[in-house]
This record gives C-alpha cells, structure tokens and sequence, in this order.
C-alpha cells in the first residue's frame, strides 16, 4: 500500500496517476474530502491536523507521500504546516513505513545563485520560513534513521489541469480568457519552471527507488533557460495570439496589496522575480538519465490542446 496525504491538488493527483500505472496496485488517497483518480482507489477523509486520524490515514502504508497543500495565506502556513508535517511524520514512523516529502524553493536565497541541493536556506518572509521549518523537520527525521526518508523538491509550477501557481495564473489562465498576460516585476529574468507531471513522475520514481532515500533530491526540469518574454512568447504562439504582455510593477503590487489579500500574500515572494531563478536538477538527471523531460513547448500544446477539448466539451453540452 501507497497513500499519498493531501491527495487534492494537481501534483497529488498527477502522483496518483504515475503511482497506480506504474508501482503499485493499491493506494490510499487522503484528504479532507478525497476523490478517486482511478477507480481501483482507496479514499480516506482525514483531517491531518489530527495525529489520531492522520495515524489511522497511513496504517498498513509502505510508502507515505506528503503532498498537502494550504491556501497562500502566511498566518495559516504558520498555525498549520507544521502540526500538519508532525503528524504525518510520527505516523509514518509508528507504521513504520518510508516518506516522501514534497518541498519547493521558498527557503532558498532569492537570488540568481544556482540553486542544488546543499544550498543553505536564507528564507525570505514569513512563508519561506515556514518553509524552512518544515525543510528542516524532515532532514532531522532523515538524520534520525528510524525510517527511510527523502525529499523531492521542485521550482515554480505550470501544468494542465488545476495547477495552482503564479504562472498559471497571471499567464495562461489569462491566455484562455482572452486577457493580456501579466509577469511580476521583470520580463528578462531567467525562469526555471517545473512541468507538474514531470514533478509527479519524478516523486513516484524516487519513492520507489529504495538508494534515493536519506537525500534531497531537485526535481527534474527542462534543460532551458528562458525569460518570462521568451516564455509568454512561447505561450502567445501556440495560443494563437500576438505576443504582448504588461509587467508588474512592485509599486501597483503594494498598492494593491492595500485593498486585497492577494496581491499582499504575493509582495513577500516578489524578490524570486526580481533576479534569475536558476534551478538545478542535475543529479536527477544524472542518477535517471531515461527520464523523460517535457519542454516548454510541448507543456504548452499539451495545455492548449487540453483548454481546446474542454472549451468544445462544454459547447456542445
């Protein structure tokens, strides 16, 4: 048994996909309300903020994925991440089971410094710290020993499906409204952007990769370097329309950030725009040189040609 805990989100059911196909035959998906991704699924509903639910969530597991996600709200990241990662962290070692962590990059320097993966963490307002503490909680159970853990940790997102990420909203979703896309800050900084199911697929592969346990590995991203001009470019061509964007200026961002929560909760993570975002993934690529990687191009025909056949769904119902 596999069970993936907080089993809502794309990157969670892009993981139950890759997980099922690929590794193993039963898995649990839990979340608050859980729904199958395929149909041989077991769903249970827990809240992980409860050490006794959680522990009745993982029993019986081999490998526990901790994949959980909260809104972007700072004050809640605080008060809950943690209880939530403790939790699954103690229940995974009274199942005696391995673990999986997913993480991002909001602990790391938001600078252009090339980040791998002993980049010290210098976080940057109250979610990278928060970031950090959890970072930091799992590399003291990976050095602990009582059970086998690893980390997987992946850049900003943009993906089919309900990917939630800046990119996906301020350019692609744009896009598919007939709205000029929006890039914070600057338009020729260097981006790394992670291809979500390659994160899924990258996840599943390390977990079930027993001498990938007792490190932190970056998930696998296109080989590209590319601007945010270059990539809403990119997406402008194969969405049909002429390339043309506005930047975002830090002043309209904090101004906006008087009257809405949004655009505040966005103002601490600005300083990862202001210069390049260089994301290594090397090691994977060294350590699985089979692994497919999808390129910028091909992420963006796929979700072209996804908003197409859902645009045609819906005419014709």
């Amino acid at each position: 048994m596999q069970t993936i805990l907080g089993a809502s989100g794309q990157i969670a059911r892009e993981l139950a996909r890759e997980l099922t196909h690929s590794y193993s035959a039963e898995l649990r998906l839990v979340s608050r309300n859980p729904h199958k991704v395929t149909k041989s699924d077991t769903l249970m509903s827990a809240d992980l903020l409860d050490g006794s639910q959680t522990l009745d969530a993982v029993k019986g597991s081999r490998i526990v994925y901790f994949a959980a996600g909260l809104p972007p709200d700072s004050s809640l990241w605080e008060e809950q991440f943690p209880v939530m990662l403790q939790n699954a962290l103690n229940a995974t070692r009274q199942a005696g089971a391995h673990f999986v962590y997913f993480d991002n990059t909001y602990m790391y320097p938001q600078d252009g410094r090339l980040q791998m993966e002993d980049m010290p963490f210098q976080p940057s307002g109250r979610k990278g710290r928060v970031r950090a503490k959890m970072a930091n909680m799992v590399l003291e159970e990976m050095l602990r020993g009582d059970i086998p853990v690893l980390i997987g940790r992946a850049p900003e997102f943009y993906g089919p499906g309900k990917t939630q990420s800046f990119t996906n909203a301020l350019v692609l979703d744009r896009l598919k409204a007939g709205k000029k896309p929006l890039v914070p800050l600057r338009d020729d900084s260097l981006r790394t952007l992670i291809w979500t199911p390659d994160a899924s697929r990258a996840l599943a592969l390390l977990g079930n990769t027993p001498d990938a346990y007792g490190q932190t590995w970056h998930l696998p991203c296109c080989e590209e370097r590319i601007t945010y001009a270059q990539f809403v470019s990119l997406a402008c061509s194969v969405f049909g329309k002429e390339p043309s964007w506005s930047v975002l200026r830090k002043y309209s961002l904090y101004i906006a950030g008087i009257f809405s929560k949004g655009p505040r909760e966005l103002r601490e993570l600005l300083p990862r725009y202001e210069a390049d975002n260089l994301f290594d993934s090397s090691k994977f690529k060294m350590r699985f040189p089979d692994f497919r990687i999808t390129s910028y191009r091909q992420g963006l025909e796929s979700i072209y040609a996804e908003w197409k056949a859902t645009s045609a769904l819906k005419k014709d119902n």
